[in-house]
């Protein structure tokens, strides 16, 4: 078999004999010729059969090799995946990238059943359902080479800044936030175990263990019986924590730094694909964010005509919309920190100030979305218990927990962000099922 070439480096070859394999997207099976439209991961080319009906006037009837050919074409189904070989020729009159095929032989590799269970206009449940089929549009494959180069993207600018990755356990003996939201399973028959619903303890134990600067990007699980469009029972967290830190607001300036480069690295690769078939624009990020204290940021709603219904302080999201709307209307950024929250709505391991008692934290809104919660820990040991103990936890549950800290600690803090949140708001989507590669929710659970 010849050396398969990708669609993509179609255009730099020279014309000649060349082999591509991918799945069949579109047959014309016309009277005179024949087209078929090959997509494989790196885009679409068209191929040509053009002798493709047996002519009784013809000088030279066609033989039974290129007989075989037009029938094979002729039986093709949508989906199917096979490798061409024939001439690549260049041709500036072909829309599909400038070069063609002109087709020699076929090898089908698998055929495709010829009832396609979903089109690109079926309901979202219909195409989750059949989520490689629907996952096989060039659109939906732009989404995870976006992901990918966000993800190399951070990582790049964390390790290049001396950042440890880590690789936290899934399965805990305790809660990792609280004990709502949590699964449960049977762990040997002898204890429950529990899947974890952020790698928050052991990105603190990193810094007890003297890392310094770590980062992790790895799923969690959240036991949440929510149908919203940002909300899934399984997901992907990216999630940092540094030592030595002063306040929340160096946690803050290394999330801004990061995304503004890693969305940078997104655009300057796919930008005009993203403009192309998501029809929106990302601008990279300008730093510094705005800053907004939570207080300040209700009035602003409040100003805007907008009541938020919640009783605990905190912002809805409808109140997130109204706050990014006036954030980009007044700064022109897409960007905001919401800073300042009341310990009574933040997690106990977040530092409080000594003087207003409010939480030295951050929310992180991204086009009117909450994509990150972020926090100066307390590391005083004797403080954090006693936070424990006023959100209802039971110390004795979390001494492992506590043990990183009765062994020293530097001052730390960090923050943990949704990846698909992150894509959705990027290309302008209306829920991260589109994001995901296979959405996990409280009714979906394949496949």
């Amino acid at each position: 078999m010849s050396e398969r070439v990708l669609v993509k480096q179609l255009q730099a070859r020279s014309d000649g004999p060349v082999s591509v394999s991918g799945w069949v997207e579109t047959v014309r099976d016309q009277k005179k010729v024949q087209f078929v439209i090959l997509r494989d991961e790196t885009g679409a080319v068209q191929l040509v059969n053009p002798a493709t009906r047996f002519d009784p006037d013809a000088a030279e009837p066609q033989n039974a090799e290129a007989l075989a050919l037009t029938d094979t074409i002729s039986a093709l189904t949508t989906g199917t995946f096979l490798t061409a070989q024939g001439e690549l020729k260049h041709d500036e009159r072909v829309k599909l990238g400038g070069v063609e095929i002109k087709l020699s032989g076929l090898e089908i590799a698998a055929a495709a059943l010829p009832e396609t269970p979903i089109a690109a206009d079926s309901a979202q449940d219909k195409r989750m359902d059949w989520r490689f089929l629907d996952l096989r549009q060039r659109r939906n494959n732009l989404i995870f080479r976006v992901q990918t180069t966000l993800e190399h993207a951070m990582r790049t600018w964390w390790i290049e800044r001396d950042f440890i990755e880590i690789h936290s356990p899934k399965l805990m003996s305790s809660a990792s936030e609280s004990n709502a939201e949590l699964f449960a399973l049977e762990y040997f028959g002898e204890q429950t175990a529990y899947l974890a619903q952020s790698p928050q303890f052991f990105k603190q134990m990193a810094q007890s263990a003297g890392f310094g600067k770590i980062f992790e990007i790895g799923d969690v699980y959240r036991a949440d019986p929510s149908f919203t469009s940002r909300h899934a029972t399984e997901f992907t967290s990216v999630d940092a924590e540094i030592s030595w830190i002063d306040s929340h607001e160096d946690v803050a300036r290394m999330q801004e730094e990061l995304l503004a480069f890693a969305i940078g690295a997104v655009l300057e690769k796919h930008g005009a694909e993203i403009e192309e078939l998501f029809g929106v624009t990302p601008t990279t990020p300008t730093i510094p964010f705005p800053r907004i204290p939570l207080a300040e940021a209700r009035e602003i709603v409040a100003a805007r005509g907008y009541e938020i219904p919640r009783t605990d302080g905190d912002l809805d999201p409808e109140g997130e919309r109204q706050i990014s709307a006036h954030v980009k209307e007044t700064y022109g950024h897409d960007f905001v920190f919401i800073t300042d929250y009341p310990h009574e709505i933040r997690a106990f391991y977040h530092m409080r100030d000594a003087e207003t008692g409010l939480t030295k934290s951050y929310d992180l809104l991204y086009n009117g979305v909450e994509i990150t919660t972020g926090a100066q820990r307390e590391h005083r040991v004797d403080i954090l218990i006693e936070q424990a103990k006023q959100k209802g936890l039971e110390p004795e549950h979390l001494d492992f927990y506590f043990d990183f800290f009765r062994y020293g600690v530097p001052p730390h803090g960090g923050f943990g962000m949704g990846l698909a949140r992150v894509l959705m708001l990027l290309l302008g989507e209306s829920s991260i099922r589109e994001v995901t590669y296979l959405f996990r929710g409280p009714t979906r659970l394949s496949p």
